[in-house]
């Protein structure tokens, strides 16, 4: 799956507004991008299609609302870019992963950390 840079703008005020119309996506983003409201509609529309908003009729509107987590499309995003390149119980993916880290300061690697002791507890069911 990939995003155009109006689709992620549009994500991102949707999770910092919780729920908005066309109009409402249109008065904070497509007015200060020189976008119409019928660019916004079609981006909106594209994102419901790739099953990253909820939408609900609201009289003559949609209402929509992320339906992904920030966290959780990132992931996706990245398992999308990687599985092309990683076979299935190659560790490519680690690699690259602590290459990465090296750029991390000690705050960002002891909440990485602790997010990996979380999994660990998740995954044993605790």
């Amino acid at each position: 799956m990939q995003l155009g840079e109006l689709e992620k703008q549009v994500l991102q005020y949707l999770w910092h507004t919780d729920e908005a119309d066309a109009k409402q996506v249109h008065s904070v983003l497509g007015q200060s991008r020189g976008n119409s409201l019928n660019t916004i509609q079609s981006t909106l529309d594209r994102l419901f299609k790739k099953g990253l908003l909820n939408r609900t009729k609201q009289g003559h509107a949609y209402c929509y609302w992320a339906k992904v987590d920030r966290e959780a499309l990132i992931a996706t995003l990245i398992a999308n870019v990687t599985s092309d390149f990683v076979e299935k119980g190659e560790h490519s993916l680690i690699a690259a992963f602590s290459s990465s880290s090296a750029n991390l300061n000690d705050a960002q690697l002891d909440k990485l950390e602790q997010l990996i002791e979380e999994q660990r507890r998740l995954r044993k069911g605790m």
